[in-house]
């Protein structure tokens, strides 16, 4: 199998003990389990608790750190990268990551799922899985979709995938990566 990094977006305000860390860690256990490389901003909340899902399958965790956030990561963070910019960090979390997971957040992992999306529509990266786990971002991208049919782009609609939770999740990641 190959190590194939998986990045993993979403809100750094999360609680240990919530169900959306609980859901997270979940996820960073499966995706550590299934031999995927986990990759993150690196800090709190859904980052650590992918993290730590991940590190107690003994899996592999890339942090991708901003210098004026502070340069130290969660403890379950095997390699760190600071960078310089948002915009810097942004876009080595898109370079590493071979398929996306979306998970719930507010302004800042909007602006991830909505750069991923764009990018591919724009042609300016390869189509890879852009997956959302639950209901959180329904709204938002029913709402894409609608603009991407009136703009006669239907065919993009396709590229946000919907699950109903991190298991779901993983099997799409494996059918993408290993029923080809």
């Amino acid at each position: 199998m190959q190590n194939l990094t998986i990045t993993v977006f979403g809100s750094g305000k999360v609680k240990e003990g919530s169900s959306e860390y609980r859901e997270a860690y979940n996820l960073g256990k499966l995706i550590a389990e299934a031999g995927y490389i986990l990759c993150n901003g690196g800090y709190g909340g859904i980052m650590e608790a992918t993290a730590a899902g991940a590190k107690s399958r003994g899996g592999k965790t890339i942090g991708i750190l901003v210098e004026s956030f502070g340069t130290t990561s969660n403890k379950y963070i095997d390699e760190k990268i600071v960078t310089k910019s948002l915009l810097e960090r942004l876009a080595l979390l898109i370079e590493l990551g071979r398929a996306y997971i979306i998970l719930p957040g507010a302004s800042g992992t909007l602006v991830e799922l909505a750069t991923v999306w764009e990018y591919m529509i724009k042609g300016l990266m390869n189509i890879r899985p852009i997956i959302t786990i639950g209901n959180f971002w329904d709204n938002i991208t029913n709402t894409i979709n609608s603009r991407l049919i009136y703009e006669d782009n239907e065919r993009f609609t396709r590229l946000v995938k919907k699950v109903n939770d991190a298991e779901e999740c993983v099997k799409l990641l494996n059918q993408h990566f290993y029923s080809r």
